[in-house]
């Protein structure tokens, strides 16, 4: 990559902000040598030069013009000694689909919402208030969480635009939850809420070289949050650390009964999952390689991983290689994930917009036809297939709907992740996260090589991504893959890799990817260069796959 125009932490504002952790923020806060309007006026400068001005990374949608309030209001308490928790006074990032009753809004991305305000906080919202978070503002995501059409641009928007990949402009920053991951990439805030239904919080970690949590369906409350899937949605954290997702994440759990799936969790969740950090957490864990579906298609990303599992064996995990997922062919090939979420979109999204009352948009129906009035700011690039699919379907009573569900759980459950766990007695499954970063492209759409997160999409189960390595600058992120509610497990093996390895370098914000002497690249063993968790050194060739790879 070349270097030219690269913007260095040095140069931007409060450079003393960079990197800092959730415990280093608090820390600070208790000593006094941050106040939280301090930390809200340096993450605002920094949005202001990084993400508005400079670079333009385009990852927040808009800040919290209450927040300095706020966090006053939070000085005072801690000056009175009253302290909420380990969040208290601490700036965090909302997803633009997740409600706050407040002076932003909640839009999805779409011009469609702008008329509207929730009428009250998402439960995820309300339990960060509760534990003193200054709600910084809301970051960018692919429109509709990515559920408009079949062929968008991961990371833009009518209402927000094109969201950049802070390590190269040019390359995306996946999706849906674009904004979240790059904004705590660039040091916007020190933490971000993303949702997920099938990648959307993985992905963007990934590509953009942060952790990612994505918890199982159900402990983390959906109230409040613009759906896709009530079988598959999601909420979790992004943040620089393993430590600081799992603290956010605490703060996220409860039984909620607006949401009944939340029931579940309750003897599952915890309010605090940093008691499972454990550097050495990898010593004696067993270790399955999901290779087939799952390795292939990137030789960068295989590299990457496949350095990593070195790094594994030599902590002290005993590695099962090959522990393929025995339906992971099945679930490719299935129709069966589209056809749940087509039929849940179009109900879930209907009571959300009846709840909330937006005058202008009460129904499905009336965001297509929204859209089709407004096509010259809202389908420029794309259309909305996927809108009208999920239109033409019946009620959740239908019988097709109830069969692919109880086939799609079949499949990634019992006979999928909890069978391969079972057969050779694993902690989890690790996989490449997804490729490095491709370049954008909003006629043509994102050019989709493959990912890991099919399988515990449609089980509902956890996965925890961490970065790995980087492919000629790009972001590679590893994934550790579990039973549900093994969120605990998952956290202790992600954090003992991270504190081993320790890849992840802040972006550089290059205006563009490029890779000097192509052919000769191309011509030499591997296919390239990919820095891998090995301590910054060259991962070793890997030959040309034999698996086959995902489209």
């Amino acid at each position: 990559m070349t270097p030219t125009a690269a913007v260095s932490a040095d140069r931007s504002p409060s450079p003393e902000l960079e990197e800092l952790t959730l415990a280093d923020l608090r820390a600070a806060l208790d000593a006094g040598r941050f106040t939280s309007r301090r930390l809200v006026e340096g993450y605002l400068a920094r949005i202001e030069a990084l993400d508005r001005g400079g670079p333009g990374i385009n990852a927040i949608m808009e800040t919290n013009p209450d927040a300095l309030a706020i966090a006053d209001g939070l000085d005072r308490e801690l000056a009175d000694g009253r302290l909420r928790g380990p969040l208290h006074g601490v700036p965090i990032l909302l997803k633009d689909n997740i409600d706050t009753a407040d002076a932003m809004l909640t839009t999805a991305g779409s011009l469609a919402l702008v008329g509207s305000r929730p009428r009250q906080d998402a439960f995820v919202a309300a339990r960060l208030r509760e534990a003193g978070a200054v709600l910084l503002g809301k970051t960018t995501l692919s429109e509709w969480a990515n559920f408009r059409s079949t062929r968008s641009a991961s990371g833009w928007s009518g209402r927000g635009g094109q969201c950049r990949n802070p390590y190269a402009l040019d390359r995306s920053p996946c999706g849906s939850s674009s904004g979240s991951a790059a904004a705590v990439a660039a040091n916007l805030a020190a933490a971000a809420l993303g949702t997920e239904t099938d990648g959307s919080i993985v992905c963007p970690s990934a590509m953009c070289s942060v952790v990612g949590i994505k918890p199982t369906v159900g402990l983390t409350s959906r109230a409040g949050v613009i759906p896709i899937s009530r079988s598959q949605d999601t909420v979790g954290p992004h943040a620089r650390t393993v430590a600081d997702a799992a603290l956010l994440l605490g703060a996220l759990t409860g039984v909620d009964p607006r949401d009944p799936t939340t029931v579940a969790s309750d003897g599952h969740a915890h309010a605090d999952y940093t008691p499972f950090l454990d550097a050495d957490g990898l010593r004696g864990a067993r270790i399955g390689i999901a290779r087939e579906h799952f390795f292939g298609y990137s030789r960068e990303a295989d590299a990457i991983v496949e350095a990593g599992v070195e790094v594994m064996r030599r902590l002290g995990a005993e590695i099962v290689d090959p522990a393929d997922i025995p339906t992971a062919a099945a679930l490719k090939e299935e129709p069966g994930e589209l056809e749940v979420l087509l039929h849940e979109f179009k109900a879930g999204l209907d009571a959300y917009l009846a709840e909330r009352g937006d005058p202008g948009a009460g129904s499905l129906a009336d965001l297509i036809r929204f859209n089709a009035e407004h096509a010259g700011e809202e389908m420029p690039f794309f259309g909305q297939e996927l809108f009208e699919q999920a239109q033409a379907k019946g009620p959740l009573t239908d019988s097709g709907y109830l069969a692919a569900l109880a086939k799609n759980r079949r499949l990634s459950r019992e006979e999928g992740i909890d069978a391969v766990l079972a057969r050779h007695r694993l902690d989890a499954l690790v996989a490449p996260t997804g490729s490095p970063p491709w370049t954008i492209d909003a006629v043509n759409g994102d050019h989709y090589l493959g990912a890991s997160s099919g399988p515990a999409a449609m089980a509902g189960y956890p996965i925890v991504t961490v970065p790995a390595g980087y492919a000629h600058g790009l972001p590679v992120g590893i994934s550790f893959v579990g039973t549900a509610w093994s969120e605990p497990t998952l956290i202790r093996l992600a954090h003992a890799f991270e504190q081993a390895t320790r890849v992840r370098r802040p972006p550089g914000y290059l205006p563009s990817t490029t890779v000097p002497d192509v052919d000769r690249h191309l011509d030499a063993p591997g296919g390239g260069s990919a820095d891998a968790a090995t301590g910054g050194q060259t991962a070793p060739p890997v030959a040309p796959g034999t698996v086959e790879g995902t489209t």
